[in-house]
């Protein structure tokens, strides 16, 4: 299985460090766990967007792109860097950003993500919950089409059968890793939102011929309709790869009891893990995606869910910079 057919462009700090975490493991007694550090990519502060934009933004510019039209939440990690991706390339970025989060506070509104994507100059548009933002999009892309502009439509997360390539990639490095160092890994966990990093690890791990059983943590949807998400994705990258049918329904795990009141509102459970683990490990987590997903993490291993495993690994997907909008909400 051959990715260098496919465009790609040098965004990311690669490979990402694999790094053990005794004092966790310690606290928690029970198997080693490990971290894939993708919070550390490089691109805007880092995180997992950027495998998937080495891709996505290639392809931009094998399409004359001069603008790139994308979507997400207010305090979108996928947002920050995709702005930061545009500027490194020359390209113009039109962002879409959704007010998901019920009355936020002014912090919330106007630091962390925001900041950076403002600091980057991404022309923002703001959009009620609920918008239909394929149809927003595709308006957008016909205003910069009218204005002379070439666009190239990035969706949310960058999850699509292109940007789930960074994540087939990222499960080939990972299993060069383990050999690397020995290791086998009974467990790979991570945060699962847009589809495209729980989407592409399978793919990479199924066609690696790898059984390493793969667990997404959900951020924002009920199980079914997450699992039903990933497979759908995972399926399309499989085929567009060249690996059609190499996964099965039975591949997708997502567990989604961690959301709490609803996507980016904050959990005392999450709380709890981003505190811990700055304390312990000296790593940083977001209170969203990679927050939220250790929370799940950390109970799942404290109630037995991982009994009989010797070690697992937790692909931390960054975001830490919505620490900084959620200052005002957070227990410290």
């Amino acid at each position: 299985m051959l990715l260098s057919r496919f465009p790609r462009i040098s965004l990311a700090h690669l490979p990402t460090a694999l790094e053990h975490m005794p004092r966790l493991s310690k606290h928690l007694g029970g198997p080693e766990i490990y971290v894939k550090r993708d919070d550390c990519t490089g691109l805007a502060t880092g995180g997992n967007k950027t495998r998937k934009l080495e891709f996505v933004m290639a392809e931009a510019l094998e399409h004359k792109s001069d603008t790139i039209v994308t979507v997400g939440a207010v305090q979108s990690n996928h947002v920050r860097q995709t702005a930061a991706a545009a500027c490194k390339l020359g390209l113009r970025c039109e962002v879409l950003l959704e007010l998901r989060v019920e009355n936020p506070t002014q912090t919330y509104s106007e630091s962390g993500n925001v900041f950076l994507d403002k600091l980057f100059g991404a022309n923002i548009r703001e959009y009620p919950a609920g918008t239909d933002f394929d149809k927003a999009m595709l308006k957008v892309a016909d205003e910069v089409k009218a204005g002379g502009g070439s666009p190239y439509i990035v969706p949310g997360g960058a999850s699509d059968r292109v940007g789930a390539l960074g994540y087939v990639n990222c499960a080939m490095e990972l299993l060069g890793q383990c050999n690397e160092q020995g290791l086998i890994m009974d467990h790979l966990v991570t945060a699962t939102g847009s589809a495209g990093t729980q989407a592409g690890l399978i793919v990479g791990l199924k066609a690696m011929r790898s059984d390493m059983p793969l667990l997404g943590i959900g951020v924002n949807a009920p199980k079914d309709t997450q699992e039903q998400r990933v497979y759908d994705l995972a399926c399309e990258t499989a085929d567009y790869i060249g690996q059609k049918g190499v996964v099965s329904r039975d591949d997708i795990v997502a567990n989604c009891d961690y959301i709490g009141d609803g996507y980016g509102i904050p959990t005392k459970s999450m709380n709890d893990a981003v505190l811990l683990l700055a304390r312990l490990e000296g790593l940083l987590f977001d209170p969203v995606y990679s927050g939220k997903a250790l929370a799940g993490m950390i109970d799942l291993v404290t109630s037995g869910y991982f009994e009989g495993a010797k070690n697992i690994v937790f692909l931390h997907t960054g975001g830490s910079v919505a620490l900084f909008a959620y200052a005002d909400q957070l227990n410290t």
